[in-house]
């Protein structure tokens, strides 16, 4: 279609230059005619003129040239009539193009809904052949075989109606249990008050004046040297007026050594050997805090029956923390939280009570072993006696073991319960602790030596060897070992000074 118009359109043009060639040559033609007529008249100069009884003018070249603009006038009033129609072919032939794009976009989607209708028709198709296949196939059952067929489907519609009926029961089910278990825990701690104690890594010793810090350092700082490597702590000696500081991450040996500090202030009289006495008071006084702690703590729960082997232990643990609780009150609250669960769910309680408040007693071991301290706690109450279900609510309650008892399970949830609630713990201070035991350990696990102390932060480990077994070269030998096995094991910022100390001291009584 485009082609055509395209040709009619050239036709036209072709026409136009034809008739405008044409009135040029009539304009030329008409021109020349009064110039011929000149000629002849300069030919016949010689003859005298003529009277003519109708005389020429100028009218013939007016008429010529009035009927040239005729002329020319109807050639630009026919190209414009040409121009239009030119234009409206060209509009005529866009709007067909878009109909034409209209018409391919309509046969596709024609196109589409044949194959889709064609697709259910196989469909259907394939559904009236099943539909016959299995007419035919029932057609052909005995009464028996019917009786068996429609037993089978009513079963297995049965069966598809129990599952989701089945479903539904279980999610009623866990919602009822998610609110009575709600319920039960938010009745538990309704019922239970605690009170938390913030750690701290540093206690304070009062002087009776500033005189005294002189004393304690002792000359070249003998009487300093000589307390921290008794006491494994660090003494702290700066400008604070009528004060000194004793910082050890271990809430244990600070005790001792503050108790030891505060008697040979009191006393006056400082010197190595009178601190080795100071300190072994000091021991035995935190050993009868720690009896006394331990008989407190089991009387306000009401427990009996426990070995008082476990009294030491126990009591240890209040002087030990936990992400920022003090272990001791978290195994109280514990043992209130499992009692009250126990209670509600008609569960014995003493016997849950028993389990909640000696799951971490294994903390007051764990420094001197690599197990953990599930494992440790564990193994320290089947040496003392507890029965298995204690034994294995200790084991479980960091699921380390499967949890095979009521105790076990109600030992988890009062544990997670006084660790979640908000304010309880503070991580960094456990992750802290840590570290400095894991150096202490590392440290100790060498042939030879007696004793170690992670200082100044973690910052240094002081090793106290045995003379008789480790030389001066073994001392440098052992100082290398540890510092390798501490950049092998460890991450921690800036470096660790490892101090191993070698003495041999000789003591005679003169009498």
């Amino acid at each position: 279609m485009g082609t055509f118009w395209l040709l009619l359109f050239g036709v036209l043009i072709v026409l136009l230059v034809v008739i405008v060639a044409m009135g040029v040559v009539a304009i030329r033609r008409l021109r020349r005619g009064p110039l011929e007529d000149n000629g002849h008249s300069g030919s016949s100069l010689s003859e005298p003129p003529r009277d003519d009884p109708h005389p020429q003018g100028p009218e013939p070249s007016s008429a010529a040239e009035e009927k040239q603009s005729q002329m020319l006038a109807a050639l630009e009033q026919r190209s414009g009539v040409l121009h239009e129609r030119s234009l409206a072919l060209d509009e005529r032939e866009t709007r067909l193009e878009l109909e034409r794009g209209r018409l391919r976009k309509l046969s596709d989607e024609l196109e589409s809904r044949s194959e889709r209708l064609q697709a259910r028709s196989d469909a259907v198709e394939d559904a009236r052949t099943a539909a016959e296949e299995e007419l035919s196939r029932v057609a052909a059952m005995s009464e028996e075989q019917a009786r068996q067929e429609l037993l089978d489907r009513v079963e297995r519609s049965s069966r598809r109606l129990s599952a989701a009926r089945a479903r539904e029961i279980e999610n009623a089910a866990k919602r009822d249990a998610d609110r009575v278990a709600r319920g039960i825990v938010l009745s538990t701690i309704q019922r239970i008050a605690t009170d938390q104690t913030a750690e701290a890594v540093v206690s304070t010793v009062d002087l009776p004046s500033d005189e005294m810090k002189g004393r304690v350092i002792g000359r070249e700082g003998r009487n300093i040297r000589s307390f921290e490597q008794v006491t494994g702590v660090d003494v702290l000696v700066d400008d604070t007026p009528g004060s000194i500081l004793l910082s050890s991450f271990d809430p244990v040996r600070r005790e001792i050594a503050r108790l030891a500090m505060q008697e040979l202030v009191g006393d006056g009289r400082i010197h190595p050997a009178r601190i080795e006495q100071a300190y072994s008071r000091a021991v035995d006084k935190v050993h009868d805090k720690c009896q006394e702690a331990a008989q407190s703590a089991i009387m306000e729960l009401g427990l009996v029956g426990i070995n008082p082997g476990l009294y030491q232990y126990i009591g240890a643990l209040q002087y030990r923390t936990s992400y920022g609780q003090v272990v001791l009150e978290h195994l109280k609250e514990c043992g209130r939280i499992a009692g009250a669960i126990a209670s509600e769910i008609g569960l014995p309680p003493d016997s849950c009570k028993r389990a909640a408040f000696l799951h971490d007693i294994g903390k007051a071991v764990i420094t001197q072993g690599d197990g953990s301290h599930a494992a440790e706690g564990a193994e320290l109450a089947r040496r003392f006696g507890e029965s298995d279900a204690v034994v294995n609510a200790i084991a479980s309650h960091h699921d380390e073991v499967p949890a095979d008892s009521a105790e076990a399970v109600i030992t988890q949830v009062a544990d997670a319960i006084s660790a979640s609630r908000p304010g309880a713990r503070r991580e960094s201070m456990e992750a802290y602790v840590h570290r400095l035991t894991r150096l202490e350990q590392i440290a100790t696990a060498h042939e030879g030596v007696d004793k170690a102390f992670a200082m100044q932060a973690g910052r240094e480990v002081r090793v106290m060897v045995l003379p008789d077994v480790v030389d001066d070269a073994g001392s440098e030998r052992l100082a290398h070992e540890i510092a390798h096995e501490v950049e092998s094991e460890l991450s921690y910022p800036g470096n660790i000074r490892i101090t191993v100390v070698r003495e041999s001291v000789a003591t005679q009584l003169a009498h």
